[in-house]
């Protein structure tokens, strides 16, 4: 059947609720192009009139422009009605006081300067996964967001940096949730295999998985997805539509931030070809498949645009039939294990 975007799930054993349709804040922080603080506004507020009651941003996207305007974009609205996640292990800094060997966020820029974000300013990321590091990173994202608390706090992509994630931004995250300033912890990356680390070594409540659980990759079925269900961490799922290539599938398009390459493109058309004989929209199928999950509670759509945002509790309404992912099974483009919703049967 069809997802309710509305719908509200909680959060690992904590009294946190997403709804199934959350707000991925990366967009409209200037993600590959600018964005104005107006019409960035406008498209969080037109989220909340949809019923999206989960946020989710960090110091990362649009440094702090993100948090900023979603902040602005929610105040004066009631607080116990929506939740919101952030990250920490960046810290923002002014250019013109970074050193020349400053552990300047080179894994997103790779020495080009703003190359994900753009209209940014005299600012730069800065890796801290420290624990002093990340209670500072909690203090400024309150004060950007103009909040007393946080309710989900993530380490925000430590595939460098394992041992100061577990051994400095876990317990500062440990402390600040047993202070009440944040309600859960967990961690946000691009890849399962660390996050199954950390479900394994610490107690998380809810992990944010970009790009590993979708039509096109189904890796962490392997992995993280199967010790959450285990220890009832949940998970939420950005990147359904893998960096566009779902939404747009032809040479050219995205693939984890990047041009696909032609067996990745192949591939996606492929699902896009099966999905149309069915008369189902690739994206509605890439935006469902995840949700049939029994740990996956929400998948956050990061849009920029307001008729972007609008498709989306359509293409969670449609409805599937239970051959499109028969189909799929049969040619080898959906695992065997992977879980998906109960349909209806074309007669």
């Amino acid at each position: 059947m069809p997802f309710d975007p509305t719908e509200r799930s909680r959060v690992g054993r904590t009294a946190v609720t997403v709804t199934r349709l959350g707000f991925g804040g990366a967009p409209i922080g200037g993600l590959y192009s600018a964005v104005t603080d107006a019409d960035a506004i406008a498209t969080v507020r037109r989220a909340w009139e949809l019923g999206i009651r989960y946020f989710d941003t960090a110091p990362l996207y649009g440094y702090g422009a993100s948090e900023r305007r979603i902040g602005a974009s929610l105040a004066g609205l009631p607080r116990e009605d929506f939740t919101i996640s952030t990250k920490v292990g960046r810290l923002i800094r002014p250019s013109d006081a970074l050193a020349d060997d400053a552990d300047i966020d080179r894994q997103e820029f790779d020495g080009r300067e703003n190359a994900f974000y753009v209209g940014t300013g005299p600012v730069r990321p800065v890796f801290d996964y420290s624990y002093e590091g990340v209670l500072r990173s909690v203090e400024e994202s309150l004060e950007r967001l103009d909040l007393e608390r946080v309710d989900i706090a993530l380490i925000h992509d430590p595939d460098d940096h394992w041992e100061a994630a577990i051994g400095g931004a876990y317990p500062a995250l440990e402390r600040l949730r047993a202070d009440g300033v944040v309600r859960a912890i967990g961690a946000g990356m691009n890849q399962s295999a660390m996050l199954a680390r950390f479900a394994r070594e610490g107690d998380f409540d809810v992990f944010l998985l970009a790009g590993r659980y979708t039509l096109l990759d189904q890796s962490a079925l392997a992995d993280v997805l199967p010790i959450c269900e285990e220890k009832e961490i949940s998970v939420v799922v950005g990147g359904v539509m893998n960096s566009g290539i779902l939404a747009d599938p032809r040479p050219g398009s995205r693939f984890d931030y990047a041009p696909a390459d032609t067996d990745v493109v192949e591939r996606a058309g492929r699902l896009a070809a099966i999905c149309a004989r069915h008369g189902v929209p690739l994206r509605a199928a890439a935006v469902q498949f995840p949700l049939a999950h029994p740990a996956v509670v929400s998948v956050v759509a990061g849009v920029r645009r307001i008729e972007h945002l609008e498709e989306y509790p359509a293409l969670m309404s449609e409805l599937i039939p239970a051959d499109l992912w028969e189909e799929l099974r049969h040619e080898g483009l959906l695992a065997a294990d992977a879980p998906v919703a109960a349909s209806r049967n074309v007669e």
